[in-house]
């Protein structure tokens, strides 16, 4: 098991490395001059010389990689060019509210899809069945745009449950008072999908031979769905929620600019309109490490659901 994660961590080490090269070069390529953008249209050259020199971008192409390349192995991205904040301090502070808002989401996906997921198997060609299966192709058809709108409507303006947009310093306040109507609209929307892709993995695995051998010894129905078929098919959907992890984090970019949450996520797109690299390439590259070693740990639970599974 340590050999096996030794030699995962150093394969990842030339794979970060294409990461980093490709988010370099595409910035210096596509990303436009900063000084530029920075100093504004009424900017002298004089005066976009002088930020392109504070900035180091009068620098070699190969000093600036080097110096981007030890500000990811030092974790010390300097300022954000746009607001002068510390980038290690804007994820302190604005990290917390993401994970209060995309943890939930992730946890309620999971654990609402899975059990919807294998009593529609269980019941596959009835009515229920069939209507669940209209329900969430209707609910895939309708975009994330209009659950906001509509839930914002519904939920806040018309029942007051919830405030529209608000948060505060208090964790506990955050969870109960304004994470939940995002979450809840979330959830609405990333259940649908989950629900069919997870029936699917429970179907293939009810049509397998150890199913049938197991009604046969006379177990009953629910034996055989807790106990067999959804052990094996947790495999496929914890590689499924693995992927998932980083698309939830993306997607929360979106949640926290519809409802102001002072997140990462609505930092990341306040920094791409203003052409602030320095955060969009610390996201960037950092997300990328999140996603290996979420694949990595993913791989060792394999080893935990089914012994079978054998690392080498």
């Amino acid at each position: 098991m340590t050999a096996y994660i030794l030699r995962r961590l150093w394969q990842m080490v030339p794979t970060l490395a294409g990461v980093i090269l490709l988010v370099f070069f595409l910035f210096k390529a596509f990303g436009g001059d900063p000084a530029e953008i920075l100093a504004g249209l009424g900017a002298t050259t004089q005066q976009v010389e002088q930020i392109r020199d504070q900035l180091g971008l009068n620098k070699s192409v190969g000093e600036q990689l080097w110096l981007f390349v030890r500000q990811i192995v030092t974790f010390d991205w300097g300022r954000s060019w746009a607001t002068k904040e510390s980038i290690a301090h804007l994820f302190a502070t604005r990290l917390p509210a993401t994970l209060t808002v995309m943890l939930p989401i992730l946890v309620l996906d999971a654990v609402l899809a899975v059990p919807l997921a294998l009593a529609v198997a269980a019941v596959r060609g009835s009515l229920t069945d069939r209507m669940i299966m209209i329900a969430t192709t209707v609910a895939l058809s309708i975009s994330l745009l209009v659950y906001v709108i509509v839930g914002q409507w519904l939920f806040a303006f018309q029942l007051g449950w919830f405030p529209v947009q608000g948060w505060s310093a208090s964790t506990t306040e955050n969870l109960l008072r304004y994470a939940p109507l995002p979450v809840l609209l979330a959830v609405m929307v990333g259940v649908a999908p989950q629900t069919r892709l997870y029936r699917s993995f429970f179907l293939d695995e009810i049509g397998h031979d150890y199913v049938r051998t197991a009604r046969a010894k006379g177990l009953s129905e629910p034996a055989v769905l807790l106990r067999h078929v959804l052990r094996n098919a947790l495999i496929p959907i914890l590689t499924n929620v693995s992927v998932q992890l980083p698309g939830i984090f993306v997607g929360s970019f979106l949640i926290e600019v519809f409802f102001s949450i002072p997140g990462l996520g609505r930092e990341v797109l306040l920094a791409v309109n203003r052409s602030d690299y320095p955060v969009i390439q610390a996201v960037t590259v950092y997300l990328a490490a999140l996603t290996m070693v979420i694949n990595l740990v993913t791989d060792l639970l394999y080893t935990r659901l089914d012994p079978r599974v054998v690392l080498q």
